[in-house]
């Protein structure tokens, strides 16, 4: 490690916080249809709130002009791509990218969330060696 790095300083969680424009329906949203527990608010009316499921946790903020970005916000891992895949095409959420195989090792797709904001799926998968031909 380079003397600039090496502060003494440990790490602990990171936890993205995604602007909503109505916290009960980014609320709704995340415990009803992506199973989150809330597990902390603040504010009257509730302007910040803590979620959480197994090792996930996100953090809501209200901001009532915010505009999506056009690019992931949060990166989600997950042990079965494929069943979120189908939870959030049956919730009828938008997919900007489609569940895929990909060369680095995961299986993963895109989807927005209800204020627009892009959330990458993924599922660590073994990679398949390239074939060499005869």
């Amino acid at each position: 490690m380079s003397d600039i790095a090496d502060h003494g300083v440990r790490f602990g969680r990171i936890a993205a916080m995604l602007p909503v424009s109505d916290m009960a329906k980014a609320e709704a949203f995340y415990v009803d249809i992506l199973g989150f527990t809330k597990v902390f608010e603040n504010g009257t009316p509730v302007g910040f709130m803590i979620l959480k499921r197994d090792a996930a946790e996100m953090h809501l903020t209200l901001q009532p002009q915010h505009k999506a970005a056009d690019f992931n916000v949060a990166h989600l891992l997950v042990d079965d791509a494929e069943a979120l895949f189908a939870r959030c095409q049956g919730a009828g959420l938008r997919i900007i990218k489609g569940l895929k195989d990909k060369d680095y090792g995961l299986r993963a797709f895109v989807f927005e969330d209800p204020d627009g904001n892009r959330i990458d799926v993924g599922q660590i998968i073994e990679r398949v060696s390239p074939q060499m031909d005869s």
